[in-house]
């Protein structure tokens, strides 16, 4: 046993310090990316904001929508595959990759709770060595250190998601008292890819447009969110009582839904909850890029891509002044 003694950081526990700014109006700052990509050699551009893989959430409506806007959505993996320019197919270590669709689709995503396990490390290593999924953008994932992050970029993955148990719907930390804090994982594991020409996608911990902004001046090249798009018209589910079901894909909802059970042997690590109905997601979309826009500004930033250069954290205490509630807030 040993114990870290630096303190590491939440997008709660710091805000972005503002600087001179040589922008005239919000509007002018640059929030398109463009990467190529370390081992499919593929290039892309557009707001490098994704939809999460949950079934709530990573739906072809939902896809339908961000695309206008030039963002991506992971389809969740229980879902047929439909070859979409904007969509990312999502596949587990159960997956035969000899059974996939042999389309020119770009992305493909290695979704796993745990990606600390040699089984894992090693599917990426197929994964970019099988006919089927060679020549795409491999996204695996989720851990939260710079030393995984590096080795799964060195087993073949392009971009490798970043987050244990930040979620808004995820119980994993209260369940295993394992985690690392969203920001530093964040910082640490940017550091760790760029390093070596990869990508990292911030997944979970978002709760207002705020830490979105945080996120990427924290070094993430794209940011994933499930909670604060939960609960829309693109979003899968009825609408009752002004509400809709939200949970985890590790809760015991998702367990019996698409197993039937729930292992004897397995924990749920995600909770189930009524999100309030919130009509279309543009406005929210459009709430995040004026937001956005708004963060480059107040930092002195032209574009998403030179925020980390700008960005100077402060430490905080407090960064909301609840007195009237919180509003704008995405959290469940």
């Amino acid at each position: 046993m040993r114990i870290v003694e630096d303190t590491k950081l939440d997008f709660s526990d710091v805000l972005i310090s503002p600087k001179r700014s040589q922008l005239t109006s919000r509007k002018e700052a640059q929030l398109d990316r463009a990467f190529t990509f370390k081992h499919s050699n593929h290039v892309w551009g557009g707001i490098p904001i994704i939809a999460s893989n949950m079934d709530h959430t990573g739906t072809f409506a939902m896809n339908s929508v961000l695309s206008e806007y030039g963002m991506l959505t992971a389809l969740c993996k229980f879902v047929q595959w439909v070859k979409e320019p904007s969509l990312i197919q999502t596949i587990g270590l159960d997956q035969n990759l000899d059974e996939l669709i042999y389309d020119d689709s770009k992305w493909i995503m290695l979704d796993v709770a745990n990606g600390y396990t040699e089984r894992f490390m090693e599917y990426v290593d197929l994964m970019r060595r099988h006919e089927a999924t060679k020549d795409k953008i491999i996204i695996a994932g989720n851990v939260c250190t710079p030393e995984a992050t590096e080795q799964i970029i060195l087993a073949g993955a392009d971009v490798v998601k970043i987050g244990i148990g930040p979620g808004s719907v995820c119980t994993t930390r209260k369940m295993t008292g394992v985690g690392y804090p969203q920001l530093s994982a964040t910082i640490e594991c940017a550091d760790a890819a760029h390093g070596l020409g990869g990508h990292i996608i911030a997944d979970g911990g978002c709760t207002v447009v705020g830490d979105i902004a945080k996120a990427f001046g924290a070094g993430a090249d794209f940011v994933m969110l499930g909670g604060m798009l939960a609960g829309h018209k693109e979003c899968e589910g009825k609408v009752e009582n002004d509400t809709m079901t939200f949970y985890g894909m590790s809760s015991e909802a998702a367990q019996i839904k698409y197993y039937g059970e729930k292992e004897y042997y397995k924990a749920s690590e995600g909770k189930k909850v009524q999100v309030p109905y919130r009509g279309t997601v543009k406005k929210t979309l459009q709430e995040i890029l004026g937001g956005l826009r708004s963060a480059c500004t107040y930092a002195g930033a032209k574009s998403l891509k030179s925020l980390p250069k700008c960005t100077t954290f402060v430490k905080v205490n407090n960064q909301l002044n609840s007195m009237y509630g919180t509003e704008g807030s995405f959290s469940n």
